[in-house]
């Protein structure tokens, strides 16, 4: 026997347990009623409350599994006969048991039982239970591991007490009769010491056998949180009102508020484990960081077009948004095209690669490109858009635009207001926090203030709109539904407060996990479509839909992206184009994510037929908006 061989997909109820699958959490009851119908439906609600995947019972005829001689206390020792008595006070009938797995069906849990012997698994076979749990006691006793094989039921079979030839024969018997199961590491002291849980045996069984998992007995919750990062497709632990109760099993269980705090950490370490990489990809929030902290190669003096670069010419400096320092090599001995000054960045373009230029492109709705005050009259030198999106920052809003922008255009346009504010605040206009949101109010006017301004310089613009990240996000974890719409309801009335005569304020749909100073947070307003198109109605808004934003919310809350785009379509005034991969890859360039973009044009064509759009690409400002070329050229004719 050897990880190689295959097996089965394992499934209890409507579940799938394997390595692709969330592990399979068993909040064991055993015995821990101590006897009490109530206590074992309390113990039930709590395991529901706590996350847990299924609650197990134990079952067992004592005259069936101990010798008529040991029941009668003659010749076995003080051991025994404690066991006994306490397992003759705690049992519960077959009718209590077949009532709290109806119970569990009520209550969408899975019920699981431990037979510890022949007449009990014929009484749970009439419940009509989905899978049997097998006692590490019960590891060896082949007569019983045949009855359940031939059941066909999924078995989860632990094997503490058990050496690891033992383990080998029980699995090697469970694979002459084509059972399904699963093997858990268990070490059966109650509870167990750390140094004698040897985690890692895990990787031994998985040797004998694909599917793994833990039972645990000891004191806290991180050694069972920490099976999981070592690949448990089971985790079972057991589960007390009190720790402090009569009998053997509570001093090893967790009351109810750890068991939660145990399914949450699993959770957590699903998410986070991840899967094996052959290459390391960046995260959103790494990329952020990395444009800010990084380093860039540099011109270390103005350089004239036909120069060819040596090393005093390149300089190694931050920020991270030019040509990595690991491509030196490659750049010295280059011949450059270009005129460069001092600390102009060097680009992927200047070791001779190709470059998407700038052109006149054609579009059924209005297009156009972001830009900064700064870089305006040179990105409209180079190609002629419909309008332009001013991407302000909190610098900007002290800037004059007249220094930057000369007479009038005769173009459109659309200002982005600031996320970011000096002091490192948030704009928020649906937090609770009053003082933050009184500051919010306060910046966003001088947005729509400004916005007012830059009319002048764009006379055929009546009404601007003003693309705004509203707020509404949480740190640690999303908000409950009733505290959601408390934050809608806040937006609505900061709306009130706004004076925006002759402005548009048009709220963004948003991702579900943005990033702010390189770290994730949670969004709770803007994400669902469906909410956005009922908010938008009520309060006569339109809407910015970035689709790479909606389409990485689809992807987190499985909601159908195309009929998102539907509901949003009538309430769209302006759209951000970028591609979107899994749940956080945001402002991919086109063609680079999980987005159809044809689909996305006929859905557009229909439901917003005169909504304008900028390219939203990561970085796709640099080297002269080269990544803002590329997302045209492949969006030319499918939006």
């Amino acid at each position: 026997m050897n990880s190689t061989k295959q097996a089965a997909a394992i499934r209890i109820g409507t579940r799938t347990i394997g390595d692709t699958q969330p592990c399979y959490v068993i909040a064991e009851v055993g015995n821990n009623h101590n006897g009490d119908f109530d206590q074992a439906i309390a113990l039930v609600d709590a395991a529901v409350a706590a996350g847990a995947d299924c609650a197990k019972f134990q079952m067992r005829k004592l005259d069936e599994v101990y010798r008529a001689s040991s029941l009668s206390g003659k010749d076995d020792d003080l051991a025994v006969e404690y066991t006994l008595d306490l397992l003759r006070r705690f049992e519960l009938t077959t009718e209590q048991q077949r009532g709290i797995a109806d119970y569990c069906a009520s209550k969408g849990m899975q019920y699981l039982c431990t037979p510890w012997d022949a007449a009990s698994v014929a009484a749970l076979e009439d419940f009509g239970v989905q899978a049997y749990k097998v006692a590490s006691a019960d590891l060896t006793n082949l007569p019983l591991l045949a009855k359940l094989a031939a059941t066909g039921k999924a078995l989860i079979v632990s094997t503490g007490m058990s050496t690891t030839d033992e383990i080998k024969t029980a699995a090697g018997f469970l694979d002459d009769r084509a059972a399904s199961y699963v093997l858990l590491h268990c070490q059966s002291t109650y509870p167990a010491a750390l140094h004698n849980i040897h985690l890692r045996f895990m990787e031994t069984l998985r040797e004998i056998h694909p599917f793994v998992g833990y039972s645990g007995h000891e004191r806290g919750i991180a050694v069972s949180i920490g099976a999981v990062a070592l690949g448990a497709v089971v985790v079972e632990r057991h589960i007390t009102l009190d720790r402090e109760m009569e009998g053997p099993d509570h001093a090893a269980s967790l009351e109810p508020e750890e068991f939660k705090a145990l399914v949450s950490g699993i959770r957590e370490i699903e998410a986070a484990r991840g899967e094996k990489l052959a290459e390391r990809a960046l995260s959103q929030g790494e990329l952020i960081n990395r444009e800010n902290l990084a380093k860039s190669l540099v011109a270390a003096r103005d350089i004239a077009p036909g120069t060819v670069i040596s090393d005093a010419d390149v300089a190694v400096k931050s920020p991270g948004q030019g040509l990595s320092p690991l491509k030196m090599p490659a750049l010295i001995g280059k011949r450059i095209a270009r005129k460069m000054s001092a600390d102009d960045y060097f680009f992927q373009s200047d070791l001779h690669e190709g470059t998407v230029q700038a052109r006149r492109y054609r579009f059924d709705r209005p297009w156009g490109v972001p830009v900064r005050y700064h870089d305006t009259e040179r990105f409209l030198e180079i190609c002629q858009p419909d309008i332009i999106e001013f991407h302000l920052s909190y610098s900007d809003m002290e800037r004059d635009p007249a220094a930057y922008l000369s007479g009038t255009y005769d173009l459109g346009f659309v200002v982005h207001a600031p996320e970011l504010f000096a002091g490192s605040k948030l704009m928020d206009l649906a937090t609770p926090d009053e003082s933050l949101r009184r500051y919010s109010l306060e910046q966003t006017q001088a947005v729509i203030d400004i916005t007012r301004g830059l009319k002048k310089f764009f006379p055929s613009t009546k009404r601007p709109p003003i693309v705004a990240n509203i707020g509404g996000f949480t740190m640690d974890e999303p908000l409950p539904p009733e505290e959601k719409a408390e934050r809608y309801r806040i937006f609505a009335a900061s709306l009130k407060e706004l004076d925006m005569e002759g402005v548009e304020l048009i709220p963004q749909t948003m991702a579900p996990f943005p990033w702010h100073f390189g770290g994730q947070r949670h969004q709770n307003i803007f994400i669902f479509p469906h909410e956005s198109a009922a908010f938008c109605t009520e309060h006569d808004l339109r809407m910015c839909v970035d689709i790479s934003h909606t389409k990485l919310a689809a992807n987190h809350f499985g909601f159908d992206f195309a009929e998102g785009l539907a509901q949003l379509g009538p309430h769209i005034a302006h759209l951000h184009f970028g591609d979107a991969k899994g749940l956080d890859g945001e402002g991919l360039q086109v063609g680079e994510g999980e987005i159809d973009f044809d689909e996305v044009g006929a859905l557009l064509r229909k439901h917003a037929p005169g909504a304008s759009f900028i390219p939203e690409i990561w970085q796709g400002h640099k080297n002269m908006g080269e990544g803002f070329w590329t997302a045209l050229e492949r969006l030319e004719g499918r939006v």
